[in-house]
């Protein structure tokens, strides 16, 4: 299966997001400090700085992304946030939401080996969309691992959880109350510029 494994830190400066938005707190990168950057950036260029980011965040390939942005461009409403709106609901994203994952990259691998069923169902699929009224649970068998009994300790950290979630923390569960708005995405984001770049 394909996966982007381009590092974080570097990653994070070239397209100028924080890694704090990729969930690392401490991440930081020493190469090329002073580094010369090019001031001015053609319209294409920075177009494209907002897909790379968009992907990078939410660690999803081109072609995957490509085709959220075609299911986006089909629904009504306006194209930039109804894709912004579908990574947001993919399964590896709630998983970290909801502060199952430290990072969106572990709740991937979590996803991918089985750890959380939906509506009771067991699903390894980080793309999978999740919709209104699901719950998303870590999985009976997997609740003894070191990672998520963490989660139900005294001193277990501290979630944000978006509005559009419901964590019950001591069950190890939560629901998709309803459909994730632009404003619940707290990305600094540009999307009618991705829009621009593919309508070309």
């Amino acid at each position: 299966m394909a996966k982007n494994m381009q590092p974080i830190a570097k990653r994070c400066k070239a397209l100028g997001i924080s890694p704090t938005v990729m969930g690392y707190s401490k991440k930081e990168t020493k190469r090329n400090p002073g580094g010369q950057m090019r001031k001015k950036k053609s319209e294409y260029a920075i177009q494209l700085n907002e897909k790379q980011k968009v992907k990078f965040v939410y660690g999803i390939l081109e072609k995957q992304f490509h085709m959220y942005y075609e299911k986006a461009s089909a629904m009504p409403g306006k194209t930039g946030e109804n894709l912004l709106t579908l990574v947001e609901r993919r399964l590896d994203n709630v998983v970290y939401r909801l502060g199952f994952a430290m990072t969106r990259r572990e709740a991937r691998q979590l996803v991918n080996h089985a750890h959380f069923t939906v509506n009771g169902q067991k699903v390894n699929i980080p793309s999978y969309l999740v919709r209104v009224g699901d719950v998303i649970e870590v999985k009976e068998g997997s609740r003894s691992a070191a990672c998520f009994k963490r989660l139900t300790a005294e001193d277990a950290p501290m979630v944000n959880v978006p509005q559009w979630l419901e964590r019950d923390k001591n069950a190890l569960k939560g629901t998709v109350a309803k459909m994730p708005a632009r404003e619940d995405i707290d990305m600094p984001i540009e999307e009618h510029l991705i829009v621009e770049l593919y309508s070309k």
